[in-house]
């Protein structure tokens, strides 16, 4: 809550774990691509990394894509979130940002919300939050399984947003290390 009372909201970006390629053989379409067994591995760890942070998720979206939802089931089983999963065509790739700023409006109320998704969407996202329009925007890139927190006031914001951090795969994965004694 900030000082003149206004409660913020954080938005809590993700991008899906690696994949297996499009050319695999029985993947007749990019929406069929699921996790490859490196990615379920690594999204293992790093779910148990953002588990570390202890942030209460009010809401947990995710893209109607095989991978993205893979992704989401693995971070919401770790933390114990199953219930709280929903999809949402905002997030799928072929969306533009303002289609998502759209299919977020029913969840204004959230305090915190983990999208999970994909590129570019997620940096277009990004870059809106933060600027607070559409134009030109800042570069910041997703990685697979990467994260960012950005805090703004409403949705969809009238106001630019602020950046709370931002962690690649890698970061959370040696914070669920941290954690093992």
């Amino acid at each position: 809550m900030r000082q003149d009372g206004l409660v913020m909201m954080n938005l809590y970006l993700m991008r899906h774990g690696i994949a297996l390629a499009q050319d695999e053989p029985g993947i007749n379409s990019d929406s069929e691509r699921p996790l490859s067994p490196k990615g379920v591995k690594r999204l293992r760890s790093v779910a148990k990394g953002l588990a570390r942070l202890k942030i209460p998720f009010s809401s947990f979206l995710t893209s109607p894509l095989l991978r993205a939802r893979q992704t989401a089931e693995i971070v919401a089983q770790t933390l114990g979130l199953e219930a709280e999963l929903e999809e949402i065509s905002g997030l799928a790739p072929e969306s533009s940002v303002e289609q998502l700023m759209f299919s977020l409006t029913r969840f204004h109320a959230q305090k915190h919300m983990l999208l999970v998704g994909h590129e570019p969407l997620l940096s277009d996202t990004a870059s809106f939050l933060i600027l607070g329009k559409i134009g030109p925007k800042l570069d910041i890139r997703f990685r697979k399984g990467g994260l960012c927190c950005i805090e703004v006031e409403q949705l969809p914001p009238t106001e630019p947003g602020v950046l709370q951090w931002h962690l690649t795969a890698k970061q959370l994965r040696l914070l669920a290390k941290s954690g093992k004694s």
